[in-house]
């Protein structure tokens, strides 16, 4: 297996008008309905304290992570980076605070965190801190409700030919393809936004990627959804809002601890959409592409890219549609290989005649975001 790296243009997603028809839009809107939409989550609150506690980590470690420039001294920027993803609440330096005061973590109340005050720390006060917040929709990492739409053999026609267009768009092999996940269809109502974020993630040793974690034969206790590409389509005109912006597309260089500076942080899309490097307006029918990972050099997937960070800005007026098709590939070549040969031996043996069995049978976590 040998993937075809097309890259458009560096850090730039490529926006290419009337990939879609209005008609098509419509039905996909109208499928999605007919089978019922679910609140978007990001991580189960009863899971989170569980699933941090199987990391295994030193405190020391752990401190020498969170602390990016190396100075000895946790930055409330520093600590924000790590904490987006808690329990699907959107962490701001006042919750970092009010989280300091609950658990004793800063004595001085300085908002900085010494090597000698993070080692008085149980860090599991921490994730027990953040596992017992409730999270208001307007403070959720992602305010939205979607479903998914099956794409394989025996699907809807449209479904097919969508599949069949983003496969020549692309041009990879039709096997990674047809066995990536379903259409998934997102609707945002007035009010609605996604921070800014990555579609796929890094896969350390202790993460599997959802598509393969059946095959892989391994046991870990995180898992990420491993999208080589993404194909996000809107579905609908939006009133007001709801752009999808790169807050540092075509940057020459990425430093994360950039990303918030002054309490403005560019991955904010509910207050600083604006001030992202490209942003793209909802223009039904028009797709935007791009690629989460860099190549290897050897025809597969290497580093993730960090410049792919991207959200949907907030929706001020009506609701926005859309759509996203994405290629999922594993950074590890064998175990994509052995996932291909597994999904091929389901269809070939008849246990999934329609096709769909097979596809809910390798993305059944896929609910659960990181």
């Amino acid at each position: 297996i040998h993937l075809s790296l097309l890259h458009y243009c560096s850090h730039f997603p490529a926006e290419i008008p009337d990939f879609l028809t209005e008609e098509e839009c419509k039905l996909i809107i109208h499928l999605a309905q007919l089978k019922g939409l679910q609140k978007s989550q990001i991580l189960p609150t009863d899971d989170y304290e569980e699933a941090m506690e199987m990391i295994e980590i030193s405190q020391m470690d752990f401190f020498n992570l969170l602390d990016h420039n190396q100075d000895g001294q946790l930055q409330l920027k520093e600590v924000l980076t790590h904490t987006r993803l808690g329990n699907g609440r959107w962490m701001t330096p006042e919750n970092i605070r009010e989280m300091y005061t609950a658990v004793k973590a800063d004595p001085d109340g300085n908002g900085v965190l010494s090597l000698e005050e993070f080692k008085r720390l149980n860090i599991r006060d921490f994730h027990k801190y953040i596992g017992s917040q409730k999270v208001k929709t307007s403070d959720a990492v992602r305010n939205s409700q979607h479903t998914w739409l099956y794409q394989g053999e025996g699907a809807h026609q449209v479904m097919r030919a969508i599949r069949q267009r983003v496969m020549r768009l692309t041009r990879l092999p039709p096997e990674i393809v047809e066995h990536s996940e379903p259409l998934q269809v997102v609707r945002y109502d007035q009010g609605g936004h996604y921070h800014a974020h990555m579609d796929s993630g890094p896969v350390f040793p202790e993460t599997a990627c959802s598509h393969t974690k059946l095959v892989a034969n391994e046991s870990a206790p995180f898992e990420t959804s491993c999208r080589y590409v993404t194909v996000l389509f809107y579905l609908n005109n939006v009133t007001g809002g709801g752009e999808t912006v790169f807050p540092i597309a075509d940057n020459r260089t990425y430093e994360e601890m950039s990303l918030i500076q002054n309490d403005v942080d560019l991955r904010d899309t509910r207050k600083n959409c604006d001030k992202g490097n490209l942003r793209v307006k909802p223009q039904q029918g028009t797709a935007v592409f791009w690629y989460n990972y860099l190549s290897d050099g050897e025809g597969w997937v290497g580093e993730l890219d960090d410049f792919a960070l991207h959200g949907g800005c907030l929706v001020t007026q009506g609701t926005k549609w859309i759509a996203n098709n994405w290629i999922n590939v594993d950074p590890n070549r064998l175990r994509q290989q052995r996932f291909q040969q597994e999904m091929e031996r389901y269809a070939g043996s008849g246990a999934g005649a329609s096709g769909e069995w097979t596809v809910d049978k390798a993305y059944s976590g896929l609910h659960v975001e990181l």
